[in-house]
C-alpha cells in the first residue's frame, strides 16, 4: 500500500515562525469528517504533529509544532495553539486562544477554550472542560464532567471530577479532591489532603486544608479555615 495514496493533507508553502519553529499551513487531499479536498487549515511544523488517520483536523488560525501530536478526531482550531510534547486525541476541543503543553493530555471528549492553559504532566478527560482564563498543571487531573473557569487554577496533585466546579480564582492544589456536586469560587482555597464533596459549597476567602472534609450540604463562606474536621449538613 503506497502511504503517498492514504495522506489526508499535504504541507503547502505558506509558512510562518513562532518561538524559532517554522510552521507549514496544510491542506486537505480528500474528504474527511467536515474537512473538504482542498481546504486550507492551520499550520504544523511537521508531518508528525497531525496524523494522517481519523478525522483529527488543525484549522486556519491554529498551530500544532514541536513534538505535540494531534490524532484520533481531535480538533484545534481558533487561534489555539498545542506545542512541546503535548497530546490530543479521542474527540477533544482545543480552540479560542487556548494553549496545551509541555507533556500534557487532553482526550477524550475533554474541551479546552477561552484564554485557558494546560501545561506540564496535566491531564484533561473524558467530558471534563477548562475554560476562559483557568489554569490546570503539574500533575493535576480534571476529568468525568468537572469544570474549571475563570481565573481558577488546579495544580500539584490536585484532582476535580465528577460534576464539581472551580471557578473565579479559586485555587485547588496540593493532593485535594474537589468531587460529586461541589463548588469552590471566589476566592477560596483547597489544598494538602483536604476534600469537598457532595454539594458543599466553598467560597469568599475560605481555606480548606490538611486532613479536612467539607461535604453534603454544607456551605463554607469569607475567611473561615478548616484544616483537620469533616462537615456534612
Amino acid at each position: 500500500m503506497n502511504f503517498e495514496n492514504n495522506k489526508k493533507y499535504e504541507l503547502t508553502d505558506k509558512t510562518i515562525v513562532v518561538d524559532g519553529h517554522t510552521l507549514h499551513r496544510i491542506r486537505a487531499l480528500k474528504d474527511f469528517g467536515d474537512v473538504k479536498a482542498g481546504d486550507l487549515g492551520g499550520f504544523v511544523e511537521s508531518e508528525d504533529n497531525l496524523s494522517h488517520k481519523g478525522n483529527c483536523w488543525i484549522y486556519t488560525g491554529a498551530q500544532v509544532f514541536g513534538d505535540a501530536q494531534v490524532y484520533g478526531d481531535a480538533k484545534i482550531y481558533g487561534t489555539a495553539q498545542v506545542y512541546d510534547d503535548a497530546r490530543v486525541f479521542g474527540d477533544a476541543k482545543i480552540y479560542g486562544n487556548a494553549q496545551v503543553y509541555d507533556d500534557a493530555w487532553v482526550y477524550d471528549n475533554a474541551q479546552v477554550y477561552g484564554n485557558a492553559q494546560v501545561y506540564d504532566d496535566a491531564r484533561v478527560f473524558d467530558d471534563a472542560q477548562v475554560f476562559e482564563n483557568a489554569c490546570v498543571c503539574d500533575d493535576a487531573r480534571i476529568y468525568n464532567k468537572a469544570q474549571v473557569y475563570g481565573d481558577a487554577q488546579v495544580c500539584d496533585n490536585a484532582q476535580v471530577y465528577d460534576d464539581a466546579r472551580i471557578c473565579n480564582e479559586a485555587l485547588v492544589c496540593g493532593d485535594a479532591r474537589v468531587y460529586g456536586k461541589a463548588f469552590v469560587f471566589g476566592n477560596a482555597s483547597v489544598y494538602e489532603d483536604a476534600q469537598v464533596y457532595g454539594n458543599a459549597k466553598v467560597y469568599g476567602g475560605a481555606e480548606i486544608y490538611g486532613k479536612a472534609e467539607i461535604c453534603g450540604n454544607t456551605h463554607v463562606a469569607y475567611d473561615k479555615e478548616y484544616y483537620k474536621d469533616s462537615f456534612d449538613l
